[in-house]
């Protein structure tokens, strides 16, 4: 079964630091796609980074390039995503999700084929 659990959200202000953890299990991590998504209220969830775990490609939104920073560790089955200098329109609920299939690294929710259960972040004063 497959299973990807987030962790680390909070209430943060602005200019402050968060790290988010994706805990996975029940696929081979190695070959896998991760990818951060998040939805604010009344918004569509967007992809905000991923990371192809097998040759190490990134992508980022332009709204948290230089900002954020996503890794995985193999050892650990858990992708991160470091998001520094947070904005209030950072604000939203983030999920990880994992992509299993032989599609390119993409930022489109519909390549993912599971997701976690979300973790709120909150950037406000």
């Amino acid at each position: 079964e497959v299973q990807l659990v987030e962790s680390g959200g909070g209430l943060v202000q602005p200019g402050g630091s968060l790290r988010l953890s994706c805990s996975a299990s029940g696929f081979t991590f190695d070959d896998s796609k991760i990818g951060w998504f998040r939805q604010a209220p009344g918004k569509e969830r967007e992809g905000v980074s991923s990371i192809s775990i097998s040759d190490g490609g990134k992508f980022y939104a332009d709204s948290v390039k230089g900002r954020f920073t996503i890794s995985g560790d193999n050892a650990k089955n858990t992708a991160t995503l470091q998001m520094n200098s947070l904005k209030p329109e950072d604000t939203a609920v983030y999920y990880c999700a994992v992509a299993l299939g032989i599609l390119p690294l993409s930022p489109r929710r519909d390549d993912y084929d599971y997701w976690g259960q979300g973790t709120q972040v909150t950037v406000s004063t």
